[in-house]
């Protein structure tokens, strides 16, 4: 990957519905060299998918929660993956070195429905130990860098 493709990707980061003879433009490059290096792009999957960012706010999704998970033993760890990735409601989940196994980006409509996320799903998963919960008041930034 050179600059050119990190150009293009920056591009696509802006707006995945962006044309090539719009990025070629920005890019100084033809457009069938930009469509050339986006297919590239997509077979090697550093471009995975196409996606939409939207407002969590507008789709009734205003609370954004930050969970640290402790699982208790090994044995619980596939279980536990395949069970958590299964929500909707949680965006990412990161396996962690340090005081936790799993750090969780959670959205919900509220606190009644993270309660209920906490309550009646997360813990009883097998093998959760223990979680933390961290309630975001506000995102300042979000998104990929490259």
């Amino acid at each position: 990957m050179d600059t050119i493709d990190t150009a293009i990707l920056n591009c696509l980061k802006e707006n995945g519905r962006a044309t090539a003879s719009e990025i070629s433009k920005r890019v100084n490059l033809s457009i069938p060299a930009v469509a050339e290096r986006i297919r590239k792009l997509e077979q090697s999957r550093t471009i995975q998918k196409y996606t939409v960012k939207l407002d969590r706010k507008k789709i009734g999704q205003s609370l954004l929660a930050f969970i640290c998970v402790n699982i208790d033993k090994t044995k619980h760890i596939t279980a536990f993956r395949q069970q958590i990735t299964a929500y909707d409601c949680v965006l990412e989940c990161h396996h962690l070195a340090g005081t936790y196994d799993y750090l969780l980006k959670v959205s919900v409509r509220d606190t009644a429905e993270l309660e209920t996320f906490l309550s009646h799903s997360l813990k009883q998963i097998s093998g959760v130990s223990s979680s933390s919960t961290f309630i975001t008041l506000a995102t300042l930034k979000e998104e990929l860098h490259c």
